[in-house]
């Protein structure tokens, strides 16, 4: 079993009619996920460096992270099935006891909005971006007809 990720970035957000579509990838893929709109507006602030006007969930758990000498390393977007993505978020913390790395199950969703957040990397493994629809003309088109 092939264990490689690859890193992404958010290439783009774009509201739809049941929600967001984000758009992630690299210089040779894009795929989508959809979410709720809360959710992908809380993404897009987060590229753009912006706070929202009263804390969110995101903002809750970062919070309490910092409180427990803890912090996310980074988040793995490791499966996806039937067009449903599955993430893990990694997160570490050292204290008197030495070193823990602890992997949590997360939605994908919650987890790029944490790592934008605390600015920190997004990764895919190799098996799912091969499986993925490759995007990158859809979102090429959808930004031209914006400008």
């Amino acid at each position: 079993m092939d264990n490689s990720v690859v890193e992404v970035s958010v290439k783009g957000v774009m509201p739809t009619s049941n929600g967001c579509a984000v758009f992630l990838g690299n210089d040779t893929k894009t795929f989508v996920i959809y979410m709720d709109r809360a959710l992908g507006e809380a993404i897009q602030r987060a590229v753009n460096g912006e706070q929202a006007e009263r804390p969110m969930t995101h903002n809750l758990m970062i919070t309490l992270l910092d409180g427990l000498g803890a912090e996310v390393e980074r988040i793995v977007i490791n499966d996806v099935k039937e067009g449903t993505f599955f993430a893990r978020l990694i997160v570490s913390m050292e204290n008197q006891l030495g070193h823990k790395i602890v992997e949590v199950d997360a939605r994908p969703s919650d987890s790029i909005v944490l790592a934008l957040t605390c600015d920190k990397p997004l990764y895919v493994a190799q098996q799912v971006l091969d499986s993925v629809d490759d995007m990158a003309e859809i979102l090429a088109k959808i930004l031209k007809e914006g400008e």
